[in-house]
């Protein structure tokens, strides 16, 4: 007989750009406890659960597609692109890294 592994949940720092911090009526970096496994999706969903304010803001709540001017960043990687099940880097799990929420700009 073995055990099953045991499912734990990670403490996520998250960065948001100023307006989004503004909106949400929070300071400085905002932490989500997520659980197993610790997901691109999974941290926006908690992100939108702890601050309803921010449903929609940062992906489309229809299609849970990403906004045009909102990326995603951890371990200086661009996770913008990822899939939503897609695990995030060891460093954000562990909490040494932010997961960053950063407000694209276009033009030049």
């Amino acid at each position: 007989m073995t055990d099953a592994p045991v499912t734990r949940g990670a403490t996520i720092r998250v960065k948001l750009p100023g307006h989004l911090r503004k909106l949400a009526g929070v300071d400085g970096e905002v932490t989500l406890d997520v659980t197993a496994p610790a997901t691109l999706g999974a941290v926006l969903r908690a992100l939108e659960e702890r601050h309803p304010v921010l449903r929609g803001t940062m992906r489309d709540p229809m299609t849970g597609r990403r906004r045009a001017f909102v990326r995603f960043f951890a371990c200086e990687q661009d996770l913008s692109h990822e899939p939503p099940d897609s695990p995030l880097p060891d460093a954000v799990v562990r909490g040494a890294e932010p997961f960053l929420v950063v407000g694209a700009m276009a033009g030049g």
